[in-house]
């Protein structure tokens, strides 16, 4: 993204869209006071966070044992409460469905890829599905200290291993396959990226044509095969951002708050939630929904607006698509494709 001298003037950013990702699939319930279990806490959290200020939701189903579940008429039941409950929030349905064990030493994994495929046929359908690309470590342990899980589940030893293993298998096969049945249900792909790799890798694939739509995309800075903290990374990372795209900034634990407030100063996007956090000040535990008013106050803080649901659908350009390559970077003011025969850097076309 280019950044001009008025540029970190907040009347001149878009308005800040949260989102909020209250539903925890790697905890456990007891392992933070606000997880929802039944269907109608699971909506009351989407309430809630709407109330205080988000306007995205990222959606796990939880059953009543304390599960993630993986069962798509979960999914299909708690849409379409949501749709009735918040209908003016973007609903995200996350990509790994539930990557939680089963059991202490368990696998803690990503489902299959027909299993993930099945995410376009829920009912309501969601504006968006989070969508990884390429095969990639996923240890989200890594960056936790001792106190950030101490008293959880994850702090016990079988868990632990089975999330500091984990691993998200996302190859051509699958995303090739899953951008093709998102567009066909008319479902956003909303990518979760780990590093400069990918981003380049989801470039690629819109200039050949694989994908034609709106760039929305996480920064996901959760360690362990994923990016770091650095704030070197993180500012080099918006800077790759092509200034069409939609980009909002991802954490993990006491760094959520820093690293969303550097991403509101820049003009990006922010996530919180339990599922990422589940602290404020070291040893003091915090809510989703207080997350959610801290981001809300430190945009307020720095003069910038906060999104409201309609204001969302327009930033992420809900239901949008485009025709071809061309169009597509054209949209995302990217510079066009190579020309056969031709040489030097590539320009945009002014003459028509």
């Amino acid at each position: 993204m280019h950044f001009f001298d008025d540029s970190l003037y907040p009347e001149n950013q878009e308005k800040l869209v949260i989102q909020a990702a209250p539903y925890g699939p790697e905890w456990l319930p007891g392992d933070a006071d606000d997880l929802p279990l039944t269907m109608d806490e699971h909506v009351q959290a989407a309430v809630d966070c709407y109330n205080a200020g988000a306007t995205v939701l990222h959606i796990h189903v939880r059953e009543l044992d304390g599960h993630g579940s993986k069962r798509i008429s979960m999914f299909n039941e708690l849409m379409a409460r949501l749709r009735e409950a918040v209908p003016d929030m973007v609903l995200q349905i996350g990509g790994s469905i539930s990557f939680a064990p089963e059991d202490e030493g368990g696998d803690a994994k990503w489902l299959s890829y027909d299993t993930r495929h099945m995410l376009a046929e829920i009912t309501p359908r969601p504006d968006q599905v989070t969508i990884a690309i390429n095969t990639n470590q996923m240890n989200i342990v890594e960056l936790f200290d001792d106190e950030d899980i101490e008293g959880t589940s994850i702090a016990k030893p079988g868990y632990y291993k089975a999330y500091r293993d984990m691993v998200v298998e996302a190859g051509p096969d699958f995303y090739l396959e899953h951008l093709e049945r998102l567009r066909a249900k008319d479902v956003q792909p909303h990518f979760q990226l780990a590093n400069m790799a990918q981003l380049e890798t989801v470039e690629r694939l819109i200039r050949k044509g694989a994908y034609s739509g709106p760039l929305v995309l996480n920064y996901v800075a959760i360690g362990g095969g994923f990016a770091g903290r650095h704030p070197a990374d993180l500012v080099e990372f918006i800077r790759r951002v092509p200034d069409g795209a939609v980009l909002t900034i991802e954490a993990s634990m006491r760094a959520v708050a820093p690293m969303g407030a550097v991403g509101i100063a820049l003009g990006a996007h922010v996530r919180v939630g339990n599922e990422d956090n589940l602290w404020q000040r070291k040893g003091e535990r915090m809510s989703s929904v207080e997350q959610v008013e801290q981001m809300v106050r430190i945009a307020d803080a720095l003069g910038r607006d906060v999104a409201t649901g309609q204001d969302a659908k327009r930033i992420y350009r809900i239901g949008e698509w485009y025709a071809d390559a061309d169009e597509t970077l054209a949209r995302l003011g990217m510079v066009p494709n190579r020309r056969p025969g031709q040489r030097g850097s590539m320009l945009r076309d002014v003459t028509s």
